[in-house]
Order: structure tokens, then sequence, then C-alpha cells
């Protein structure tokens, strides 16, 4: 449970990451950009210290990285605009975890307990406290009913993404397999990249070739206030470049990783609760890099999550 706790962080510090990048660069290029720099650092550790290619589950893997990182994320990026970042990532996060855990339940076998699944629900009502839409804070778009059916898209992604992941740890297992180690899971992890680069990039090809792409950002953002951490160096000729390096090494590099390697020792329904706090997580993080202040009912959210995940720990 230590490496979905890590996968939390990493994945709450790539939201900032992702954000200034995106502002940057614009969506497309920010979205390649991370793909491009994970896959070239986990495929140098794969192939020098991991075991590359050369391994029973890597089928499943790839398959994982196209549900989840490949349909999955379009899912994300099709409901941002009809939803809002609030309502999709709430979708996202609170419909993953009960889809994975009904399929690792249907299809692996796997059965938590009745508390774990207490405690998994208290995670996503914290988060759902934290972040969702009210009359007072409402999405900041015109809320449109098919992003629901997208936001599914993107749940049901990360969801049977994760769900897969366990097949090819199971797999990897029975092969003889040393599965359910932190090199373990970044190899996995270069295999989920690697196949979600695939995917990302055909599809962008296709929308190149349909004329379908975003136009190209013609005014410059506006000015994004300097913290005591990005200070100038973020803010330079090279902070584009940067925020993608530090976009693809905090969330697909680090935070993958870790979840697949959580994915490789505890069952989905477990893992997805606990990384399902990211958001939560990306609050204080924002606040001490940009000094964005949090509301009071992401602080009771927080509190509420945070007190389901210590439950969740020690519950057998």
């Amino acid at each position: 449970m230590f490496a979905s706790f890590l996968a939390a962080f990493f994945f709450a510090l790539n939201a900032t990451c992702a954000s200034h990048s995106v502002r940057a660069s614009g969506a497309v290029w920010a979205n390649l950009g991370r793909l491009l720099v994970a896959t070239a650092m986990l495929g140098l550790f794969a192939h020098t210290f991991g075991h590359g290619f050369a391994s029973a589950s890597t089928g499943w893997f790839l398959l994982s990285g196209i549900i989840g990182m490949g349909l999955g994320d379009l899912g994300v990026y099709a409901a941002l605009p009809l939803l809002g970042s609030r309502l999709t990532v709430l979708m996202t996060q609170c419909l993953a975890a009960p889809i994975a855990a009904l399929g690792e339940w249907l299809w692996l076998g796997t059965r938590l307990t009745a508390l774990q699944v207490l405690w998994g629900l208290v995670i996503l009502a914290g988060v759902a406290v934290a972040i969702m839409p009210s009359k007072s804070s409402p999405p900041r778009v015109r809320v449109r009913p098919v992003g629901f059916l997208f936001g599914l898209v993107a749940a049901a992604g990360q969801g049977f993404g994760a769900l897969v992941s366990r097949k090819g740890v199971i797999v990897a297992d029975a092969a003889g397999e040393a599965a359910h180690n932190a090199t373990f899971g970044l190899n996995a992890a270069y295999h989920r990249i690697f196949a979600g680069l695939v995917f990302t990039a055909a599809w962008f090809l296709v929308l190149r070739t349909l004329n379908q792409l975003p136009a190209p950002r013609t005014t410059p953002p506006p000015p994004q206030k300097k913290s005591h951490m990005t200070g100038d160096i973020f803010s330079g000729r090279h902070g584009p470049k940067l925020w993608i390096l530090a976009n693809g090494l905090a969330g697909p590099v680090a935070g993958v990783g870790c979840y697949q390697w959580a994915l490789a020792t505890t069952p989905s329904g477990i893992v997805l609760p606990i990384a399902a706090t990211a958001p939560l997580l990306s609050i204080p993080i924002a606040f001490w890099l940009e000094g964005d202040r949090p509301t009071r009912r992401a602080i009771i959210g927080g509190v509420i999550a945070v007190a389901g995940c210590a439950a969740l720990a020690v519950v057998k």
C-alpha cells in the first residue's frame, strides 16, 4: 500500500506540472511530450535494469496501456471541455475504483473484505466532498450531457486498464517471474506508457489527416505567478520544455511506476481509492507552489479521505 500512497502523491504533483505544461505548450504537445519523456526514461531503465519486453506478461501490459493510457486519456480530454475539470476528475476517480474492483472479482476472483469496501467508499466520499461543484463553486464550462458519456469512458479506461494490469501480474507470477517488486512495476509502466504513446500518436495523426486538430494558440498565455519553488527557471525561454519534462517525470514515470508497483502487490479495489486521493493531495501542493488557498469544503473532504486511507491501511 506504500506504493499506492506514493502514486497518489506523484499524480498530485503531476497535476500542477500538467496545468503549467498545457498553458505553456498546448494540450496536444503537452500530452505527447510527457509520453515521449516517460517512454525514453522508462525504456532506458527497462532495457538496462529490467527485462525489457522479455516477459510473459508483456502483451497484457501493452493492452492495459491501450485501454488506460490511450482510450482512458482520450475520454478525459474529451470530457474536460464538456464537464469542466472537477466533474471530469470526480467521474474518473470515483467510478474507476468500483469498476476495477467488480471486474477483478468477476474475472480474477479477488474478493475484498466488507471493511476494505467500506473504507474504500469513505475515501471516495471524501474526494467527492472536496471537489464536487456547488452553487457557490459551479463548473467553469457549460455542462453538456454528452460529457458524462466521455467521463464514463475515462473511468472505464482507468478501471479496466488497472484490471488488465492485475491479470498481467498473475501471468508473470505463474511464469516464475519476480512480479512483486518496484523493478517489475517500472518495467510494466514502460509497457503501458509505450502502448499509450503509440495509440495517442496514431490518434493525433488521424486528427491531423482529417484537419481536426485544435488550432494553435495565437495569443500568449496569461502571466503566471512565480513561486519560491519554480522561480525564474520555469518562466524563461526554456520554460515550456522544462514543464513538459517535469510533467513526464512526475506523472508517467514516477506516478505510473508506483501505480504499477502497487497493482503488482495489492488488489485494484484498494489501489484505486488511494490513488483517487491525488486531487486532494494536489490542493496543498498548489497552495505551497502557487499560493492557491484551499476551501473549507476541500479541507473537510481531505480529512474524510485521509481517515479512510488510514483505516484502509490497517484493516484486513
